[in-house]
């Protein structure tokens, strides 16, 4: 049986292979309906390219892009406003269009920490809790499409008991945030789809050459990784503690 549809909305090409990777190749094998915004670099770019292999190898079809530069690297869109410095009704406009055309069930995200405290993660966030409600109000920026409310949003992140076992394998010398574990409302089991997961992770090449976070796990053993990437874990953005994790992300 189909699972949910999903659109996933992270700030750099690699960060929705990394965060829900897993989920989104789960749900498209299942026959569902999944895409991914990603809100820097450009259409062109290496990146880019590297991001449509990604997406490829997890059935999520083609890039769709916002266009905005990485804080961090001018050259990602040349002549483009940095992301953290745009008309904030501008980005949001520009991701309710995508959430309009495609009209997802769940929308999935950075949480409000964005893992590393990295500036586009935390106003990926933002923006996207912006444009998932404003994407439901018709006279919201009518010139983008009928309105669309997607049923559920949940927030990719990481709970303080995985953060204190993951944090140094993945990230040494850095602090990866996280949540309190009961905040966590699904843990899903994406270990099937962990080879795959890691193929559209390893599509990253300019990310692996130098270093990052897939150069990281490409460095590693093949168990080790396949452990380190086979969990992923979201809480519903508006709802309260639960009592214990669920499954699979609910709509």
């Amino acid at each position: 049986m189909s699972l949910p549809s999903i659109l996933a909305v992270f700030a750099h090409p690699d960060d929705e292979s990394l965060s829900a990777g897993g989920v989104l190749a789960r749900h498209a094998a299942s026959g569902a309906r999944t895409g991914v915004v990603t809100a820097t670099w450009a259409e062109g770019s290496s990146r880019a390219g590297e991001l449509a292999d990604a997406l490829r190898i997890l059935g999520a079809g083609k890039p769709r892009m916002l266009g905005y530069a990485d804080a961090r690297v001018p050259e990602s869109a040349p002549g483009a406003d940095r992301f953290c410095d745009a008309p904030l009704d501008e980005a949001v406009g520009r991701l309710v269009a995508q959430i309009r055309a495609f009209r997802p069930d769940i929308v999935v995200t950075h949480d409000a920490y964005g893992a590393t405290g990295h500036p586009d993660h935390v106003h990926t966030h933002r923006v996207t809790v912006l444009a998932v409600d404003a994407a439901g109000w018709g006279r919201q920026f009518p010139e983008t499409g009928d309105p669309w409310r997607p049923s559920a949003l949940h927030l990719a992140t990481f709970p303080d008991s995985a953060a204190r076992t993951l944090g140094d394998v993945l990230l040494p010398g850095r602090e990866l945030y996280s949540v309190p574990d009961e905040w966590i409302t699904a843990a899903v089991d994406v270990g099937p789809w962990a080879e795959q997961k890691l193929a559209a992770v390893m599509a990253h090449r300019s990310e692996v050459e130098r270093g990052a976070l897939p150069g990281r796990l490409a460095s590693m053993a093949r168990g080790d990784r396949e452990r380190a990437v086979s969990t992923e874990w979201y809480v519903r953005y508006g709802s309260g503690p639960r009592s214990g994790p669920f499954a699979e992300l609910t709509v």
